[in-house]
């Protein structure tokens, strides 16, 4: 392959908001470069990388990799000892034949091996953050980077300063261009009854998911629902489609679970008029982005309550409420959720208020900084 393409590796991985992050920038330089681009992605053998990323067409390596905990346990010591420097290795190996002229981590533990590496073979190196709370993996990689180009302005004061550059969180394209007639279509329901999507985010919440399950009757009575429930070692899936059994059959016909969606999900932004879900950076970024207004409940276990650090954002511009899981309660959102589809006007600012803090040009931003990395502006 002719060196007049620019070669550009992509890491980072574990979660969706992780994985979407990187699959937008890759979006993003395929449009700008075309033929002039070699992408490749470093990940774990068996993240949500290693399976959303080939499906993407993007050439997909797997190395050894470790998790970063904050406390002392065998695993710790396994992984810290074990699996990361054979990841770096690997990653070495790797980064010595594919000669890339920029490494770009969206972070998440498994893009440690590989930014390590990169640092010892002297490659530019991008950290892009996503969340207010920045996780310890790239607070750690942003010692040895090039840029770190963050999402919110709030992050920066985590990072060392001269590196900083706020860009934004990237959206890939085909979610902000989908069609509201498509998704009705796909999911076999009336687009003259408002829809509302729920998602616990790529892996599912199970604790969402039992508070909409027991709550069917009455959600059902004012919308729609295309419940996004993963697939847990709860069995959420087979327990929600039991309960949708018991229902009516003119509400069992308004009810569709999916374990996880792939396809569509752009023409299902356009369809929804309401969300109801976790609060990870990218279900936030994108909800943002498509101005589509939500019920927010933060995870809670999150690392340093990070999730409730999203939400508030939204929350506080007026574009969504911010339910905390602890106030969680199947009549509760129920009667949250009617009340917002009651009230059309304020559905309306709501999603205006998400598009004003959409950031558009966020991989159009981060495409620069490759590239200026690269030496190629």
């Amino acid at each position: 392959m002719g060196r007049d393409r620019l070669r550009v590796v992509i890491t980072g991985g574990g979660t969706g908001g992780h994985t979407s992050a990187g699959l937008a920038i890759a979006a993003g330089l395929a449009a700008r470069l075309g033929e002039a681009l070699e992408l490749h992605w470093i990940g774990s053998h068996a993240g949500l990388e290693s399976e959303r990323v080939p499906a993407a067409g993007i050439s997909y390596h797997a190395i050894a990799t470790g998790k970063l905990r904050r406390t002392l346990t065998l695993r710790n010591l396994t992984d810290l000892g074990l699996r990361v420097p054979r990841g770096i290795a690997e990653a070495w190996r790797l980064l010595g034949r594919l000669r890339p002229d920029v490494v770009v981590t969206t972070g998440g533990f498994v893009s440690v091996p590989t930014a390590l590496a990169a640092a010892l073979r002297r490659r530019p190196l991008l950290v892009h953050e996503q969340v207010v709370v920045p996780g310890l993996a790239n607070r750690l990689i942003a010692r040895l980077a090039d840029r770190v180009a963050i999402s919110f302005a709030a992050s920066g004061s985590a990072f060392p300063p001269a590196k900083v550059v706020v860009t934004g969180n990237p959206v890939r394209p085909e979610l902000l261009a989908g069609d509201r007639a498509r998704a009705f279509r796909r999911f076999d329901l009336d687009p003259a009854t408002p829809l509302v999507y729920v998602t616990g985010g790529a892996q599912g919440s199970h604790r969402i998911n039992r508070a909409v399950g027991a709550a069917l009757p009455s959600l059902l009575e004012a919308a729609q629902l295309v419940h996004q429930s993963g697939d847990n070692e709860f069995n959420d899936v087979g327990w929600l489609a039991h309960q949708a059994e018991g229902l009516p059959p003119r509400h069992r016909a308004r009810y569709r679970i999916e374990p996880f969606v792939t396809e569509g999900l752009g023409d299902l932004y356009a369809a929804a008029v309401l969300a109801i879900g976790r609060a990870g950076a990218g279900t936030v970024t994108e909800l943002c982005a498509v101005g589509l207004p939500a019920i927010l409940i933060p995870l809670p276990e999150a690392r340093g309550d990070e999730q409730t650090a999203n939400a508030r954002i939204p929350a506080d511009a007026g574009a969504a409420v911010l339910l905390p899981e602890r106030q969680l309660t199947p009549e509760g959102l129920a009667q949250l959720m009617r009340t917002l589809l009651s009230d059309t006007p304020r559905l309306a600012t709501m999603a205006e208020r998400a598009r004003s803090l959409a950031a558009p040009d966020a991989a159009t931003r981060l495409v620069d900084l490759i590239l200026a990395l690269a030496g190629r502006t």
